[in-house]
């Protein structure tokens, strides 16, 4: 009878053991998948920062200089089209509460002739989604 006590009692403390260890060992797992799940996403910029204020101030005949020193260098440049500049923007804010999708995106072309503005192209889009 004493044996079988004590035989229980082991048994029962190898079962005790060995539960704590799976629950250490679920926590651990529960922990890092909690901690790896927190990843900093940084918000999206791409191209020319460009406003709307500086595109409006585009003007036809201005020279290459001046676009350049209104908005810079042109994003795309091609050696086959010289005459024509191309200026983008796209911003996807990732984190926070402006993070609901919503982008925004600028799209201006500039061709020249004589190194002097003959036409201006812009699609201005600030929120694609309204």
């Amino acid at each position: 009878m004493i044996i079988s006590i004590i035989l229980n009692l082991n048994y029962c403390g190898a079962l005790i053991k060995e539960m704590t260890n799976k629950l250490n060992l679920t926590l651990v797992l529960v922990l890092f998948i909690t901690i790896s799940s927190c990843v900093y996403r940084p918000d999206l910029q791409q191209g020319n920062l460009l406003n709307i204020e500086n595109i409006d101030r585009v003007q036809i005949d201005m020279t290459k200089s001046q676009i350049k020193y209104l908005l810079g260098g042109p994003v795309i440049g091609t050696p086959y089209a010289e005459n024509r500049w191309d200026y983008m923007y796209f911003y996807q804010p990732r984190m926070g509460p402006e993070s609901d999708g919503s982008t925004q995106r600028y799209w201006l072309v500039i061709f020249f002739e004589n190194d002097r503005v003959t036409k201006i192209e812009k699609d201005v889009v600030s929120s694609p989604n309204s």
